[in-house]
Formats: structure tokens, sequence, C-alpha cells
């Protein structure tokens, strides 16, 4: 897996080459917890995605990732929070898809 790198920002978007795609995720801190936007080629293909704790975001191929993300806490089992990001949350990335 690939750790993302972010920073500890509440709005934030950022740039990632993901198994040779250019991938663009954009995360915002909303009262209700942490969303995602995922766009790729300037198509937006995943939009307000709610980040929780091991959970897969994508989970599906036809999305068009060329993989899935999720959020892993490595200090328990909290949903991710803006303050931490990139330190105690961490965006991982498995490339590919299994059957």
């Amino acid at each position: 897996m690939l750790t993302v790198p972010l920073t500890a920002v509440p709005a934030q978007t950022l740039k990632v080459a993901l198994s040779g795609t250019l991938i663009q995720i954009t995360l915002r801190q909303r009262s209700t917890g942490l969303y995602a936007d995922f766009d790729a080629n300037s198509t937006r293909f995943l939009s307000g995605v709610l980040c929780q704790d091991r959970t897969w975001l994508v989970r599906d191929a036809a999305i068009g990732l060329p993989g899935d993300v999720l959020f892993a806490d490595t200090q328990g089992q909290q949903d991710p929070d803006a303050t931490a990001l990139g330190s105690r949350f961490l965006l991982l990335y498995r490339p590919g898809w299994t059957s």
C-alpha cells in the first residue's frame, strides 16, 4: 500500500499519481465528519464521500480509480479528523482490483 501525503488542515486539494493515473483528491472537514471528492482527467467520479476508519472509499472498479483508498487510524479506531491528517490518520492507496 502507498501512503498519500496529507497536511493537517481542514480543507485541502492535492494531486497524486496512483497507478499511473493523476488523481485529484479534495478533503473537507465538516461538523459531521471528513468528506472526500475524487477527480481524474478533469472529471469528478466520486463526490462527498464520508471518510471513516478502515473503510474503503471507492469500492468499485467501474468508478474509474485504478485501485481503492482508505483512512487508517494509527492510534485506535476513530474516524479521521483534519487536525491529525498525515500523522495519526493516514490515507492509504491499494493498487489494482481483485475478483
